[in-house]
C-alpha cells in the first residue's frame, strides 16, 4: 500500500502512519515533472482548510497517474468535510481515476482566526479519534467501498464554498499579512515546515505569493514569532504523535 499525504501540523501524517504502507509527501512529488505510482492500494490523506483541501493536493489529484485496484481518500477536519469529499471526487475523475472509497477523522482544528487551539486540544478526548482511525483502517483493511451522489444541500455549500469561502481563505499573499516579532531568531525552521516554499530567511522572514494558509510556519515556530493580527490564540499546536523533524522531512 502507498499513501501520499500533505501535512502542516501532523494530522494528516498520524492517520497515514497509522493506516501504514509506503509514505510519500505530496509537496515532495509535485516537485517532479511527472507523477506515477503503482501499487494493490493507494490512498491520499488531506487536511481541511476553509472547507476544501489544499490547493497543492487539488493539483495532485489532477496531475498523479495512479494505477491501483483499490484508491481511498481520506481528510482530516475540524468543522465540516462534504465539500472536501465533493470536489475530491470530482478532481480525480477530471484525471481519469475512480476513488473506491472516501471518507474523514475529525480531528483538533489548527485554524487560528477561528479556535482557541487549548479548547481544541483539552476537548480532542470528545471527538473519538482512535475510535474513528480505527474503523477507516478496518475498512481499508476490508477494502470496503462507499458511492456518493450529489445532492442540493451538497450543490449549495460546494457553491459557498467554492466561490466564497476560498477566495477569504486560500489567499496566496495571506502570509504577506503575517507578523513577525521581535522573538524571530531567523532559525529558517518556518522556511523549512512550509509546503509551498513560500518563505525566504535571512536577515529577516520574507514571505512570497504562493502561501496555501496551512499555518505550519505559525504552529511549528519553535519561539512562537509568527502571528495573524486576527487569531485567537495565542497557543500553538503540532499532533502530539509528530515530531518537528517529521513535519521538516515531508515539507522541506
Amino acid at each position: 500500500m502507498t499513501i501520499c499525504y500533505f501535512t502542516a501540523t501532523g494530522n494528516s501524517l498520524y492517520v497515514a502512519k497509522r493506516i501504514g504502507g509506503k509514505l510519500l509527501s505530496i509537496p515532495k512529488l509535485m516537485k517532479q515533472n511527472e507523477i506515477s505510482i503503482e501499487d494493490d492500494s493507494i490512498g491520499i490523506i488531506s487536511p481541511v482548510y476553509g472547507g476544501d483541501m489544499p490547493r497543492m493536493v487539488k493539483a495532485f489529484l489532477g496531475k498523479a497517474n495512479l494505477k491501483t485496484k483499490y484508491l481511498f481518500f481520506i481528510s482530516t477536519y475540524g468543522m465540516s468535510y462534504s465539500v472536501v469529499k465533493i470536489n475530491a471526487i470530482e478532481a480525480m475523475n477530471k484525471n481519469g481515476l475512480k476513488p473506491d472509497y472516501v471518507n474523514a477523522v475529525k480531528m483538533i482544528d489548527n485554524y487560528l482566526p477561528g479556535f482557541e487551539m487549548q479548547d481544541q486540544i483539552d476537548n480532542a478526548y470528545k471527538k473519538d479519534i482512535e475510535g474513528q482511525i480505527d474503523q477507516i483502517c478496518k475498512d481499508i483493511i476490508d477494502k470496503k467501498k462507499n458511492v456518493y451522489s450529489l445532492g442540493m444541500l451538497q450543490m449549495l455549500a460546494k457553491a459557498f464554498i467554492n466561490n466564497t469561502m476560498g477566495k477569504v481563505i486560500f489567499d496566496r499573499s495571506a502570509a504577506k499579512k503575517y507578523i513577525v516579532n521581535d522573538d524571530c531568531i531567523r532559525c529558517g525552521i518556518c522556511a523549512k515546515v512550509c509546503p509551498a516554499d513560500n518563505i525566504i530567511v535571512d536577515n529577516k522572514v520574507s514571505f512570497l505569493n504562493k502561501c496555501e494558509v496551512c499555518y505550519a510556519c505559525l504552529h511549528n515556530c519553535p519561539k512562537n514569532a509568527i502571528h495573524l493580527k486576527n487569531e485567537r490564540s495565542i497557543k500553538r499546536f503540532r499532533n502530539e504523535h509528530i515530531g518537528l523533524n517529521e513535519i521538516i522531512e515531508a515539507n522541506e
